[in-house]
């Protein structure tokens, strides 16, 4: 938890960052805009609304699971996901 207070002191507590912590936090797993809505206390209208930068950017993968159910993924093998990351993770060594 040590890290993620110190995201939000570094870039604030933002419904964008709620999403990519959760992300982070499931980056092995597959999730839904619902799933991230219960788990982050955020509405699914904001879910959906802030997720579409991260999608654009590459940080998370979109992928349709039938006609209308999307799955979301962090990104793990682009760039500016790495970055993230490698900054997430010197983050925790402090």
């Amino acid at each position: 938890m040590i890290l993620m207070d110190a995201l939000e002191e570094i870039f604030g507590k933002t419904a964008q960052m709620t999403v990519l912590k959760n992300l982070i936090n499931h980056m092995n797993e597959s999730t839904y805009l619902s799933g991230i809505a219960e788990e982050t206390g955020l509405s699914h209208s904001s879910v959906a609304r802030v997720i579409v930068p991260l999608i654009e950017t590459g940080i998370v993968t979109e992928k349709p699971l039938g006609k209308q159910i999307r799955t979301f993924k962090l990104n793990q093998e682009n760039e500016k996901t790495q970055l993230i990351l490698d900054f997430y993770n010197k983050l925790l060594s402090l």
